[in-house]
């Protein structure tokens, strides 16, 4: 089961579920929030819930998303409690780019980066048998409601910034109930958007390189994430294929669990608010930036995976840079 959500001509929100091909508004839902705030609330699964709720009329889905009526799969009315965070080096070969990005000259060419120590780390403790906590991942933050960006719209790339390039992932759906327990809606494809060019220079920039937008969906699974994902990114500019490549995901694909990852997440009190939002995205093995693609103003990025629904697409927005050294005055009260 897919869920989505688009703003109807009134303003107000619709929620759309669909099991296949056919996609039908949810009778009564105001939003997809307020959906899982519900189920987490009365102990109801989303599937049970919209299934009592029943079907409204039929939506085409595509023609929403041709018309840039889809909004991102779940807001929070207040961006503050919404929050987009990630992992990294948590994919079987995602270290070899950040390697390759952060490696060493000279005399210390044989030593291990920071990033290999981290990934094998993963590797060997990553996946803990039986229940068991394992060794926890890198962790960032990018944002609040604020840097999301729908399906469809612009990714904009600050002034300041030395690239804008994609990171195709699956990104965790969760809410916070009353009384602090993290519920998972589902699971939806991201872009992580980073600047590469910025981690580049020294991986410590890296919480630097993730104050960026993100955006997601453009609808969630809802269920079991399934442990092999194959899906396909892709850049556009203009009429021509800039770069095509598959990207994995899923478990088999990994050297985490999701469980493992949700736990070391979660296990900070800030991140179980009641009535919060979170979207935790888990990482990549796949960027175009490894394989020397400079994007560009216009270049559209879409990530795909058949388990997932629509394709999720956004072009990239350049911001001028010519107030780039402007510096921020800080004023004082």
């Amino acid at each position: 089961m897919l869920l989505s959500q688009y703003k109807k001509t009134d303003g107000s929100i619709a929620v759309v579920v669909r099991d296949g091909t056919e996609a039908y508004e949810v009778k009564g839902a105001e939003s997809v929030y307020a959906l899982a705030m519900q189920c987490a609330e009365n102990g109801e699964s989303l599937a049970d819930y919209i299934a009592r709720l029943g079907m409204g009329p039929a939506v085409d889905l595509q023609k929403l998303a041709d018309e840039g009526t889809l909004l991102p799969p779940i807001l929070h009315p207040d961006p503050a409690h919404l929050h987009l965070t990630g992992t990294g080096l948590t994919h079987l070969g995602s270290a070899s780019t950040r390697n390759s990005m952060h490696s060493k000259s000279g005399a210390e060419a044989d030593k291990l980066t920071d990033s290999m120590k981290m990934f094998q780390m993963g590797l060997e403790g990553g996946k803990p048998a039986n229940g068991a906590v394992g060794v926890q991942p890198e962790w960032f933050y990018k944002g609040n409601g604020t840097a999301v960006v729908a399906p469809g719209a612009p990714l904009v790339s600050p002034s300041f910034a030395e690239d804008g390039g994609e990171e195709p992932e699956v990104a965790g759906i969760y809410v916070i109930a009353a009384d602090g327990t993290p519920f998972r809606v589902g699971f939806a494809l991201s872009n992580e958007f980073s600047d590469h060019v910025t981690e580049k220079q020294n991986y410590l920039f890296l919480a630097h390189s993730k104050l960026r937008p993100a955006s997601f969906g453009p609808e969630i699974l809802i269920g079991d994430l399934p442990r092999d994902i194959q899906g396909t990114s892709r850049i556009r500019r203009g009429e021509d294929v800039l770069f095509e490549k598959p990207f994995l995901s899923g478990e088999e694909n990994m050297s985490h669990t999701i469980g493992n990852l949700e736990h070391h997440h979660f296990k900070y009190d800030v991140f179980r608010q009641p009535g919060d939002v979170h979207v935790h995205m888990f990482g990549t093995a796949t960027l175009s930036f490894a394989d020397g693609v400079q994007t560009q103003d216009g270049d559209v990025f879409e990530i795909e995976a058949p388990e997932f629904g629509l394709t999720l697409r956004n072009p990239l927005s350049q911001t001028p840079v010519s107030d780039a050294k402007t510096p921020v005055r800080v004023k004082m009260l």
